[in-house]
């Protein structure tokens, strides 16, 4: 195989290396004898960008192809391949840290070895069949555009389990007090913040909302997760917190980062509202579901990944006294905690009785479905949002006005989007709410804490929190606490 020069040798290999600085053995190109069974190596390479180097034995040299997205799984995918500089023989057992600054800075580890057998070596188009032990299989390789080439799949599926889902809906807890049997339970804080699940495998991240809706642009700092995640496929669940100037997590924080459309307003407000994935559940690892696992051995393989960074993090969660830890959340100011049975599968879409959230506040999702016109400062916006719960049979009904929590910000883009929504029709059924209302679709979704429901179901002094994206509106309903189960 030609080296980038045309030397067929490693001139161009040595020409970008400090080899006083960077322990990658220098090489020299071998004897071109036909091996009988010639090597390969994928290394997994922490570079600037996450990656996968394949390098063939061929001509004295290994010929090199770094796969951003490693290889693929299907023939109905082709992945990016770009052909790099021949490498020495010696590549085919080096890893190590490659300095920061030198060319290719960064970990390399061997992720895989093994035989292949070539059909077809051309400069062009290369077709082997490997024989490892995590990637085996016949692939063709083949130029597209100067150094771009594509790796396709030639032959089926890999047997690696069943597929990466791509279509869960989280698990929800259930409103409710403390568990009186406490050692089968866990106790995790409750963190007020975005719920998303994040999909994973080699070089991309989804991020997902509770209503299918996917976010991942939004959030720019959490797409070096994969970085860690490494050569994995896998499923998380977790919330996406930003944290006050006292380090407790604030839904109100995160809000001008839910809606933002341009990319550089994304830039500026991912530097300065900094957001945390914290992670607390695996829903699927490398071709196995974990959603039948008791919880207990879902923290088990999540903690085996050891992911921690700089905008991800995996909090521990606490066996037993769970009214410590509530009392302890009650005492910093946080919202309260959750309690998730020890031994409790994953049901997806659920709102389970295994699962329950005990809080130190109460706080309620509602449905906005109008708006009053303010008086004074306020005149030619809204005073206060109109807003409802829906019942078991699915209508709309009227829950109070929210005339508190709002700064300027919110306020013109809550008005923005009511205009949008605005109708003639009143989505409440059964009790109306004052004459001069302006009703709109009932689409936005959010957050208030109030003090108590009335008797006649509405919120005693409701203060508006954030609007909810990752829920559908059809899914609001009212919470009150229910009895935890009995063991």
């Amino acid at each position: 195989m030609s080296d980038d020069d045309g030397s067929g040798g490693l001139a161009e290999y040595q020409r970008k290396r400090s080899f006083d600085k960077t322990p990658e053995p220098r090489g020299r190109r071998r004897s071109s004898k036909e091996q009988a069974e010639p090597r390969f190596v994928v290394q997994e390479h922490h570079a600037r960008r996450l990656h996968w180097d394949l390098r063939l034995e061929r001509d004295g040299v290994l010929a090199s192809w770094a796969l951003p997205r490693g290889f693929p799984r299907t023939p109905e995918e082709n992945h990016l391949a770009v052909h790099t500089e021949d490498h020495p023989l010696e590549y085919l057992t080096f890893d190590g840290e490659i300095p920061a600054g030198e060319y290719g800075g960064g970990s390399m580890t061997i992720w895989d070895h093994g035989t292949y057998e070539a059909e077809k070596f051309q400069d062009d188009k290369v077709v082997v069949r490997l024989h490892g032990e995590q990637v085996s299989g016949r692939f063709a390789l083949f130029r597209t555009k100067g150094q771009d080439w594509m790796i396709h799949r030639m032959d089926g599926p890999a047997d690696d389990g069943e597929p990466l889902p791509d279509d869960l809906v989280p698990m929800a807890a259930t409103l409710s007090t403390l568990p009186p049997d406490q050692d089968a339970w866990a106790f995790e804080i409750k963190w007020d913040g975005v719920r998303a699940l994040a999909y994973g495998e080699p070089g991309r991240l989804r991020l997902v909302g509770r209503n299918l809706r996917e976010f991942t642009r939004q959030y720019p700092e959490l797409r070096p997760l994969m970085n860690a995640v490494g050569a994995h496929r896998l499923v998380l669940d977790g919330e996406i917190v930003a944290f006050d100037d006292d380090g407790r997590p604030s839904f109100q924080r995160i809000q001008p980062r839910i809606h933002l459309a341009s990319e550089a307003d994304i830039r500026r407000q991912s530097q300065l509202t900094p957001v945390v994935y914290v992670i607390f559940d695996l829903l699927y690892l490398d071709g196995r579901s974990l959603l039948k696992e008791p919880y207990e051995e879902r923290r088990r393989e999540l903690a085996k990944l050891e992911l921690a960074g700089p905008h991800w993090q995996v909090p521990d969660y606490q066996r037993g006294d769970g009214d410590v830890l509530l009392d302890a959340t009650r005492a910093q100011g946080l919202e309260g905690i959750v309690a998730k049975r020890l031994a409790s599968p994953y049901q997806p879409g659920r709102r389970s009785r295994d699962w329950l959230k005990v809080k130190n506040v109460r706080r309620q999702e509602v449905v906005v479905g109008g708006w009053v016109a303010g008086q004074g400062r306020l005149s030619g916006g809204f005073g206060a949002l109109l807003v409802g719960v829906y019942d078991d049979g699915g209508s709309l009904r009227f829950a109070g006005k929210v005339g508190t929590g709002f700064d300027r910000r919110t306020r013109d883009d809550l008005q923005r989007r009511l205009d949008e929504l605005r109708t003639d029709e009143s989505p409440f059924t059964g009790r109306q709410p004052q004459k001069e209302a302006v009703f709109v679709r009932p689409e936005l979704v959010a957050e208030v804490e109030f003090a108590e429901w009335t008797s006649g179901g509405t919120l005693r002094h409701p203060s508006y929190e954030g609007l909810r994206e990752d829920k559908p509106a059809r899914d609001v309903v009212r919470e009150e606490p229910v009895p935890p189960p009995e063991s």
